[in-house]
């Protein structure tokens, strides 16, 4: 992780904040409990709970400690307080896809707490990086596997 800044809209700072404390206090809890029982089992080079365990321990442990580092960078986004003349972190923007005339809606957000699922699109993914900056009636063209998209940006709104 490099040492940027990390941008978390609120609902994205408890969300990170949440899962962390539930890795500490649960996920730990629960492997300290995996451990003990494969230890029981005797023999640690073939024990295969253990070994599992064991790494299931060091994902987990790797993950609190990027979760802690984002959360110490992270610079939180309120909406309410964003400029609206043009799109940046923490808006939503409503987007006419050109070719098939579908109105889309996404929220941009920092890579932490993107997911396309939910309407929640990266700064740093292709269509956030077109997005950021852009105004009403800006036509943006997003280079995609099935080649290029255009979308004309319609609105720009406070979530």
């Amino acid at each position: 992780m490099s040492n940027e800044e990390v941008f978390l809209t609120k609902e994205g700072l408890a969300k990170l904040e949440e899962e962390l404390r539930e890795l500490k206090e649960v996920g730990r809890k629960e492997l300290a409990a995996r451990l003990k029982l494969a230890i029981s089992y005797g023999d640690l080079k073939e024990n295969s709970e253990y070994h599992s365990a064991k790494e299931d321990q060091s994902f987990m442990e790797t993950r609190i400690m990027i979760l802690e580092k984002m959360l110490t960078k992270a610079q939180i986004v309120d909406s309410s307080s964003v400029d609206l003349s043009t799109v940046s972190v923490g808006t939503v923007v409503i987007l006419n896809d050109v070719e098939f005339a579908e109105k889309i809606e996404y929220r941009v957000v920092g890579p932490a707490e993107a997911d396309v699922l939910n309407n929640k699109i990266s700064y740093e993914s292709p269509l956030g990086k077109e997005l950021i900056g852009k105004k009403v009636g800006d036509v943006i063209a997003v280079n995609a596997p099935m080649g290029v998209i255009q979308y004309e940006l319609l609105e720009i709104k406070a979530d």
